[in-house]
């Protein structure tokens, strides 16, 4: 059984590197806590490298460790590689999968457009895995998705859906090549959303938090759509506005 003590150990020190975009961009890994996200990842094929458990951790039974590479560690070296005031006891070290659209049979699609805030993107990717998305693409000027607290908003989502990062604009032309409808989100020049036809393919394109989506991007979709809104509020959160979107626009 490996056990590491300290938390100057340079194994530790790699894992807290992890917690910088910089390095998980590096090394193509990204690092997870919580007993939740760990057991979902460990449901996912070739996904988890290392279990990272602290030696006064109670593991639940569900948990599967079995063939996992696993290391045991004081709780101050959970604490050093944690992202959250109070660490659970359990970490794992991922590999970021990279999946080519040709790879996939896209019928429903997410495209995202400099979506800066972790939380908003956090939600909007759980939300795509509810309603059954396949993909999601991530276009310029979004947050990392291995970000920890993208990673905690999605509450696991983030190993069930596809996450694609590449040019918006060459997505929208060829998601309308393959008959695919790419709606986007506007009040100028948009329809009430409730008037769009539904249907088993289609793309959500959604914008920044304070800008929208491009202008640029608008011109190219089939047709863009907006929410009403009825109180007092300036405007709906983008995950909000993506999660009624995404469900209305599938067919039943």
């Amino acid at each position: 059984m490996k056990y590491i003590e300290s938390a100057k150990n340079p194994k530790v020190k790699q894992w807290k590197k992890l917690l910088a975009k910089k390095e998980r961009d590096k090394t193509g890994t990204y690092i997870i806590e919580g007993f939740h996200l760990v057991e979902e990842a460990l449901k996912e094929k070739d996904l988890v490298q290392e279990v990272i458990i602290s030696r006064d951790a109670v593991l639940p039974a569900s948990l599967d460790i079995s063939g996992v590479e696993v290391t045991y560690a004081a709780n101050e070296v959970l604490k050093a590689i944690s992202d959250t005031e109070t660490p659970q006891g359990i970490a794992a070290v991922c590999e970021q999968k990279q999946i080519a659209k040709e790879e996939l049979d896209i019928r429903r699609a997410v495209l995202l457009d400099h979506i800066q805030d972790p939380g908003n993107l956090g939600t909007i990717i759980r939300t795509a895995d509810a309603a059954g998305m396949d993909a999601i693409f991530l276009g310029e000027g979004c947050a990392d998705p291995y970000n920890p607290k993208v990673i905690r908003a999605t509450q696991g989502s983030l190993f069930h859906i596809a996450l694609i990062k590449e040019k918006l604009d060459y997505v929208v032309a060829d998601l309308k090549e393959k008959g695919i409808p790419v709606y986007g989100t506007a009040l100028e020049n948009g329809v009430h959303y409730e008037e769009a036809e539904k249907g088993e393919s289609f793309a959500l394109l959604v914008g920044n938090e304070g800008q929208g989506v491009s202008k640029e991007l608008l011109s190219q979709t089939t047709q863009n759509l907006y929410i009403p809104i009825y109180g007092r509020s300036e405007s709906l959160n983008v995950g909000i506005a993506a999660g009624i979107l995404m469900y209305s626009l599938r067919k039943q």
